[in-house]
């Protein structure tokens, strides 16, 4: 398996090596680890150098774009030349904290969206409460980046319009919430060469775990409830999902 999205510097309890080879007890082979702060794009990096199995995101989350700099542009630029560096994000549109930069969130979401395709990655999207706007602005502004909707939100309609576009739809720990009907709709849904698994930790932690804190081990939840849901084996999803996410972030 690969976890597509894990802030694996962000988990409190436990070192880096024991969450490295946590995932790896667990079946899982790589880390895709993004940034949100300006402050932790070279903590990012440095991570994914020293780690065989671990890769990086670089990029600014919407709820932190009021410390963006235009000078990033140029410090990603040089930093994503390093193979370790599988895209940009994570990056997009959050209206559910703080709807008062909402022009300042879609400036810098098109800034970063550029870049990506200059340097020909793939885009990390974070999207809360923020469907349409991110939806036109990818339509509008991205040209030739794949586009993985990560921590998906959405519904099922939602869902079949960011297929149509190409785009691939990331579950997490959500899907496994009893409660979380539209997600394991969108999980029955999706067509499976379009679907990628994620922890998002230390957050969205799946049951049977839900209330502590969140690490890739625990993306294997996520495959068995997918797996669950589709009546489908745990192989074939991680399988596929595996060969996925090599295909989007040309692992």
């Amino acid at each position: 398996m690969i976890d597509t999205h894990s802030h694996i510097n962000m988990i409190e309890g436990l070192t880096l090596d024991e969450i490295i080879n946590n995932a790896k007890a667990n079946g899982v082979d790589k880390i895709i680890v993004p940034s949100a702060y300006p402050s932790d794009i070279d903590t990012v990096y440095e991570i994914a150098q020293k780690y065989d199995n671990v890769y990086g995101l670089l990029g600014v989350h919407p709820s932190e774009v009021k410390d963006w700099d235009d000078n990033l542009i140029e410090k990603i630029r040089i930093m994503a030349d390093n193979k370790k560096i599988a895209g940009i994000g994570e990056i997009g549109l959050d209206y559910y904290w703080d709807k008062s930069f909402n022009d300042l969130q879609k400036e810098v979401f098109i800034k970063q969206i550029k870049l990506a395709n200059k340097l020909n990655l793939p885009l990390s999207i974070h999207d809360r409460e923020a469907h349409k706007d991110t939806f036109n602005i990818l339509k509008e502004h991205n040209h030739g980046s794949k586009v993985v909707m990560h921590c998906f939100s959405g519904s099922v309609e939602f869902a079949r319009e960011c297929i149509k576009e190409g785009w691939y739809i990331a579950l997490g720990g959500v899907v496994t919430f009893k409660n979380a009907v539209k997600m394991k709709e969108v999980a029955k849904d999706i067509p499976l060469d379009r679907l990628l698994l994620e922890t998002d930790a230390p957050y969205l932690t799946p049951v049977p775990f839900r209330g502590k804190e969140n690490q890739p081990a625990y993306v294997k939840y996520v495959a068995e409830e997918i797996a669950k849901l589709r009546e489908t084996t745990f192989e074939e999803i991680d399988t596929v999902t595996t060969q996925n996410a090599e295909r989007v972030f040309n692992l």
